[in-house]
């Protein structure tokens, strides 16, 4: 129960920091570094198939990292959670697109049981520049199975 707890928070903390954003990051040129976000999420799952820890956690706001406290709870969260983007048999990029809340990047994923899933990965630039996910939601997809 207290993972599920986890999953509940981890998708409601990337959705409140993404109805907070300030206005002038949803306002950004609707140009979007699509490369980039994919990038990421595909480092955020190289780091889930070496059981990465430190390095899945990186990846995550400040803000999430915050609510998981450590690298090994946030993993812990994502196999308990988040299954089908920790051991997915198949992934494809959908598009990336400015929301009103801001960047995100659509994900298909398969997961090690064979269900589709669609991941949408939210991102929040740094003061640094850099980008770092901000939260995934992830719902089941009746597009395609295998």
């Amino acid at each position: 129960m207290r993972f599920a707890a986890f999953v509940f928070v981890w998708v409601a903390f990337g959705a409140l920091g993404a109805l907070t954003m300030p206005a002038a990051v949803a306002a950004e040129s609707e140009t979007i570094d699509g490369a980039a976000f994919r990038r990421i999420v595909q480092d955020q799952m190289a780091a889930f198939r070496r059981n990465d820890a430190a390095g899945a956690y990186a990846l995550a706001t400040p803000g999430l990292q915050r609510e998981f406290h450590t690298p090994e709870i946030f993993m812990a969260m994502v196999r308990q959670g988040y299954m089908p983007v920790y051991r997915p048999k198949s992934v494809s990029f959908g598009r990336a697109r400015m929301t009103p809340h801001g960047p995100v990047q659509e994900v298909f994923v398969v997961g090690p049981d064979g269900e589709a899933w669609l991941a949408l990965y939210s991102f929040a630039r740094q003061d640094d520049g850099v980008w770092r996910i901000s939260g995934c939601i992830l719902r089941k997809d009746k597009g395609f199975q295998t």
